[in-house]
């Protein structure tokens, strides 16, 4: 479920409003599809947005003016969501700290779009090259393609028993005087919004050292570098199996204007759980490092439902 800023329609396709709402107007209360219960997950749990590229990082010269990297994507996270939740409130405005705008909310990762590994089959070389370099298994969630992926932490200080909700922001605007049909270039940004059910963890006592597992199933492998930076581990190799898959819920397509070509954006998500590197007893009493991560269960749908 993907949300257009500014939306089609508007006359200044770089005119972002103060009115403009961060979550789509079918998305702005907490309620979830029948049958597909929220997301759960640990205070500290590692968790994997994955997303489909569409050819927005393998066949780049169908959009000129675009970012290198393909645009950035932020999510930002808050214990205290308002149902009229707006842009402008939010992106760039919270920080990691905490302190921007009205304090509600952090600021958990901003990456770029093209995590370095993610391919769509086609014939470019960028795609030709990845299908070597990374290779997988097709499976029923993303068929041949490899999707991208985005690796968050939750805090570890999360409050249990209540919804954390994260804000998914891609920024993907095209610069002006390359495009000869948008000379002024233009702003396009796309959101979601997803609410995740922070439950206590097991108790452990367990600590086991990791590496990455070269071998392992691209189809379930965080990315090395993001893993390694959300939970401060100096591991330049470091990434993290899962041991299940989750479902995927397909979403609505954002329709930009033409000549550009339609943009299809869809999810899936896992979590990795990872027990602290001491002999402590819970996931959030420290920063987690050196462990082996496990799968945290049930993971169906996280994105808020259409109403």
């Amino acid at each position: 479920m993907t949300n257009l800023i500014p939306p089609d329609g508007r006359a200044n396709l770089s005119q972002i409003l103060p009115s403009d709402r961060l979550c789509k107007d079918t998305q702005q209360k907490q309620f979830q599809t029948d049958g597909s219960p929220r997301l759960q997950a640990n205070p500290g749990a590692a968790i994997a947005l994955r997303f489909q590229e569409n050819g927005h990082v393998t066949l780049p010269q169908n959009q000129p003016g675009k970012p290198r990297n393909r645009g950035t994507v932020y999510v930002y996270g808050t214990t205290e969501p308002k149902d009229d939740e707006r842009l402008l409130d939010i992106h760039n405005v919270w920080n990691k700290e905490g302190t921007g705008g009205d304090g509600r909310g952090v600021l958990l990762s901003t990456q770029n779009f093209d995590d370095g590994r993610c391919y769509q089959i086609n014939s470019g070389q960028i795609s030709k090259h990845r299908q070597a370099m990374y290779p997988h298994e097709a499976n029923q969630l993303m068929g041949a393609d490899l999707w991208c992926q985005q690796d968050i932490a939750l805090p570890p200080e999360a409050p249990t028993g209540k919804p954390y909700t994260l804000y998914w922001v891609w920024d993907w605007p095209t610069a002006p005087g390359v495009d000869p049909s948008l000379p002024n270039g233009k702003q396009e940004i796309y959101t979601t919004c997803i609410d995740v059910d922070v439950i206590d963890s097991p108790p452990t006592q367990e600590r086991v050292p990791a590496n990455y597992v070269e071998d392992q199933s691209l189809n379930n492998a965080a990315i090395p570098s993001q893993f390694a930076e959300i939970f401060g581990m100096k591991l330049p190799s470091f990434s993290a199996p899962v041991s299940s898959t989750s479902r995927l819920i397909p979403t609505p397509t954002a329709v930009p204007k033409q000549p550009t070509p339609a943009t299809v954006t869809s999810f899936i998500i896992l979590t990795k759980t990872v027990q602290p590197d001491a002999w402590q007893t819970s996931l959030g009493s420290s920063i987690p490092s050196y462990s082996t991560p496990s799968f945290s269960s049930p993971a169906w749908n996280w994105f808020r439902r259409p109403i």
